[in-house]
């Protein structure tokens, strides 16, 4: 088990669609213990592996990591299947550090996903866990929260973005 780091802004991998997870061995199981050490280092409430440069359909959440009676989600190949209200909630990311803006999610998600043991398992998350669990399965089909923000505000991060980009 290792803390990777976080992969920032600019890296490629976290524009590409992550590659599904077709059988979960050893080499799956370090990915989700990396991830798990890099998660708590960075003191986030979740992280998808191209955050630790890996294009894997892997999530990991914990809503709350002071409760040591509460497991973190590992959530493999994760889809939403179900969905409903709304609810416009500010937001950050491990990769775009200091950045945050006002992101529309829904406010329920259901999501079929697989465990660490392979169980094909259903997970019904509102507030925090769907926000988290939309903004993780986000990363793994490329896609950042930053896109979720108006023209305008985007054209304002600019700057911010290169910066981060250059690793400045």
């Amino acid at each position: 088990m290792a803390n990777l780091g976080i992969t920032k802004y600019g890296n490629p991998v976290l524009r590409k669609v992550a590659e599904p997870v077709t059988e979960i061995n050893d080499e799956i199981k370090k990915i989700v213990n990396d991830m798990l050490d890099t998660l708590y280092a960075s003191e986030g409430v979740g992280i998808a592996a191209p955050q630790i440069g890996v294009s894997k359909r892997i999530i990991i959440i914990d809503t709350n990591p002071t409760e040591a009676s509460v497991k973190p989600l590992v959530i493999i190949n994760p889809e939403i299947v179900e969905v409903s209200g709304e609810i416009k909630e500010q937001e950050g990311c491990l990769s775009i550090p200091d950045v945050r803006g006002e992101v529309k999610r829904y406010e329920r998600v259901v999501v079929e996903r697989l465990d660490l043991d392979g169980n094909k398992i259903r997970v019904e998350g509102t507030d925090l866990l769907a926000r988290a669990l939309q903004h993780e399965i986000d990363h793994i089909n490329g896609k950042l929260f930053i896109d979720h923000l108006s023209k305008l505000k985007q054209q304002l991060l600019k700057n911010q973005l290169r910066k981060i980009e250059q690793g400045q």
